[in-house]
């Protein structure tokens, strides 16, 4: 049910537009921008944050709009946003306590810096729209407790894959099918590409080499399907998740899969690799009752037990903006977690790492991530990887071996191990949330 273009259309006729901020002013950043200024009707970009301010200027200037104010204090944005002007900020807590703002958009895909964004606007009571799997699979869970207790969205997106999954599987469930399986087409699988393997692609798209990479290793993709995971109540097959690699469409899938094992399993996530329609995504479902049954097979979905339901593509950033008018206009979450943690991207040696080293970040050299129960990664204590960046290794590590906290020695100081930490007790025990300081 499409509703919210004519809600936003409403608040455009009524002079009323949602006032969203964005924090990060990247790739990806500059295309949302440009789609909320021409083509989101009661949307405005109030204010963009981003480190080197010139790049917060180009995003503005890369959607038509050159007139923008430089703000170093929340007054001086106040007074921006009244006057009914564009702000630019190398202050991203500007954006978090500023009145008239409706929504945070972050975009910048970091851990620690988005936990705290992320925190700071939970505590000023703004929705929160992330691009940003990574901190989403690594404290998502109790971010959500966070926002809950503030009355706050805090949801993943339209456009990027997860949130065209979740579209699809509430799509389905409305429909009277049980979702068995939330899969991601991928075109490229290879957990030791880095950044020099990846540097002309990324050059040629105008990205970074490090995020192309996160996507070529696998380690992207584990993110999007753990927090699809979270938010579904479904888990994986196995770490690392099936991944087939298949050059047919998914629609011929449904036979590669026990359905007596999804449904033990309570579903699962996965991906394949090679399938059409790419890059797209799927849902595998089924249907008790043999009248319905019936009815799908006329409709050309086959005889069953799994039906096969696609997207074919997932649009990114053009979608956006609609996330951010369903969490402000209808208090709808594209995507958020149910409850703990299901499924965890775990840290895994890219190469032989030896002691003494510093890991480096996501998409870079030495590490790549892979799907694990949650279960499986507190009885074996392992490292997310979305905490690895910055640890000094105790030992040496074999490459492919799957890290532990017991391996390394974590930086001081970081809110996002002390989330996590709060994380892990709080869905083990379900005592009260206490404020992490």
């Amino acid at each position: 049910m499409i509703i919210v273009d004519r809600a936003l259309q409403a608040r455009a006729e009524a002079g009323k537009p949602v006032k969203v901020a964005m924090i990060g002013a990247g790739f990806m950043g500059r295309g949302i921008a440009n789609q909320i200024a021409n083509s989101v009707p009661g949307m405005e970009l109030v204010a963009i944050f981003n480190r080197q301010i010139d790049a917060a200027k180009r995003a503005y200037a890369e959607a038509g709009i050159e007139n923008v104010q430089v703000v170093s204090t929340v007054t001086e944005l106040e007074d921006a946003i009244a006057r009914g002007e564009y702000a630019v900020t190398e202050d991203a807590m500007l954006l978090c306590q500023a009145e008239g703002i409706d929504a945070l958009i972050e975009v910048t895909g970091a851990v620690e810096f988005g936990a705290i964004v992320v925190m700071e606007a939970i505590a000023h009571r703004k929705h929160v729209i992330m691009m940003n799997a990574e901190l989403d699979g690594t404290i998502g869970p109790i971010l959500k407790v966070y926002a809950d207790k503030a009355g706050v969205i805090l949801s993943a997106c339209d456009g990027d894959q997860p949130g065209v999954e979740m579209n699809l599987y509430r799509f389905v469930k409305s429909i009277g099918l049980t979702p068995l399986l939330c899969g991601n087409i991928k075109g490229l699988q290879d957990p030791y590409r880095n950044p020099t393997t990846q540097e002309a692609f990324a050059k040629r798209w105008g990205q970074k080499a490090h995020m192309v990479t996160s996507f070529a290793d696998g380690t992207k993709i584990s993110f999007e399907q753990a927090i699809v995971a979270n938010a579904t109540g479904m888990t994986i097959a196995k770490r690392g998740m099936l991944g087939y690699d298949f050059a047919g469409h998914v629609d011929e899938m449904t036979n590669m899969y026990d359905v007596e094992q999804l449904k033990e399993l309570g579903g699962i996530v996965d991906y394949v690799v090679g399938a059409k329609p790419g890059p797209g995504v799927f849902v595998f479902a089924t249907h008790d009752d043999p009248k319905q049954q019936h009815y799908l097979n006329l409709y050309k979905l086959g005889e069953g037990p799994l039906y096969s339901f696609y997207t074919p593509y997932h649009l990114c950033h053009f979608e956006v903006p609609l996330s951010v008018a369903r969490a402000v206009l209808f208090q709808d979450a594209v995507m958020s977690p149910i409850a703990g943690p299901l499924v965890d991207v775990v840290t895994t040696a890219k190469i032989d790492l030896k002691a003494g080293e510093i890991l480096d970040g996501i998409g870079y050299y030495m590490t790549y991530g892979q799907c694990e129960s949650s279960n499986i990664v507190q009885e074996q204590n392992l490292l997310p990887i979305g905490l690895a960046e910055g640890c000094r290794l105790k030992r040496d590590i074999a490459k492919d071996q799957v890290l532990t906290y017991d391996d390394v020695e974590l930086p001081s100081g970081r809110l996002g191990d002390k989330l996590r930490a709060e994380q892990n007790a709080y869905f083990a025990t379900g005592k009260t949330l206490a404020a992490v300081g």
